[in-house]
């Protein structure tokens, strides 16, 4: 078809207001601002600034696991045992913490500690190509808790808190923005730059849309599926450092249902898991999504138990809207 200016247009889409609104960014978007319509006629002092981060930083250690967890689904993989890392991750600080005197040394060794058990995920997975991800990290789930409950039994550890700068690492502020807001952000921006900007990040889709072909086109699949597993357990390991500045105890069933909350909020922000689609900005808006419903739904008393029935119809209507659509149409 030719133009006004004798130009030639092969085809031409019309774009819509209703075919915008029918994306799923936009409906994530409206969702957001939903949430945050409700939150405020709920509570009066919800944008007061302080209170506003405040309610963010009690949602960011999961935050943090969902980023690496956005680049294992994308792959078309899965990693059920991310809570397990960050409960044995937390567990090793706080002993080598309790043992040792040195913080330092302990939040190195928890890194150490989460970065070797997403490697041990990724061993597993590349070297024994046929395994399913969902069955060798239900298994390393378990394996991960149990290391945790033999070292530390009914006990718990503590006295973490005592260190302030420790302490700071959660509660410390720049004005009324937390530094663990700060920290995710940066992280944030990093991983979401290697996703869409960079070969590993389009090796990464090509991977998820068909491993074969990738590997025939030369892509070292397995490489790339080590790399990801191992970063996932170096960013666990990471939120088991924050979990711990953040309540100066651990017990041996801390982090239950993170790798549940980390998949929701992946699935929610649009990365399919079926691997190979999927953008990063949709999981950062799920991210706080689903942490500002969970706080909102908490203000009028609504029990955790309700609180995850609704989390899971949303998230099970907005896993279905494609079909739905499709249906309708």
């Amino acid at each position: 078809m030719a133009n006004k200016s004798g130009r030639t247009i092969l085809f031409e889409k019309k774009v819509t207001l209703r075919s915008v609104l029918a994306t799923r960014e936009a409906m994530l978007i409206l969702l957001f601002l939903a949430v945050n319509l409700m939150n405020i006629s709920i509570s009066p002092n919800y944008l007061n600034s302080y209170t506003l981060f405040t309610n963010i930083n009690s949602f960011m250690v999961k935050g943090f696991i969902a980023l690496p967890m956005a680049y294992v689904l994308l792959l078309g993989e899965i990693d059920i045992s991310v809570g397990s890392m960050v409960c044995l991750s937390a567990t090793i600080l706080g002993l080598v913490y309790n043992g040792t005197g040195s913080i330092l040394l302990a939040i190195f060794t928890a890194l150490a500690a989460g970065t070797l058990c997403g490697a041990f995920n990724g061993l597993i997975l590349t070297q024994f190509t046929e395994l399913a991800s969902m069955i060798v990290t239900l298994a390393t789930m378990t394996l991960y808790r149990g290391f945790s409950e033999m070292l530390l039994g009914d006990k718990s550890t503590n006295g973490m808190r005592n260190v302030e700068w420790f302490m700071d690492i959660y509660d410390g502020r720049v004005g009324h923005v937390p530094y663990l807001f700060l920290m995710f952000c940066i992280l944030a921006v990093i991983f979401g730059v290697v996703m869409h900007k960079t070969v590993f990040g389009r090796r990464m889709y090509a991977i998820g849309a068909n491993q074969e072909s990738a590997r025939y086109s030369g892509i070292q699949v397995q490489k790339i599926r080590m790399i990801v597993f191992t970063l996932t357990g170096l960013i666990s390991g990471l939120a088991g450092v924050f979990y711990c500045a953040w309540m100066g105890t651990v017990k041996n069933n801390i982090a239950e249902g993170y790798e549940m909350e980390a998949i929701c909020m992946c699935v929610l922000g649009g990365i399919s898991t079926d691997g190979g689609k999927g953008n990063f900005p949709g999981v950062l808006i799920a991210i706080f999504t689903m942490g500002l419903l969970r706080y909102g739904l908490g203000l009028i008393n609504i029990n955790s138990e309700i609180i995850n029935i609704i989390i899971g119809m949303l998230l099970v209507l907005v896993v279905m809207l494609p079909e739905l659509k499709r249906i309708f149409k």
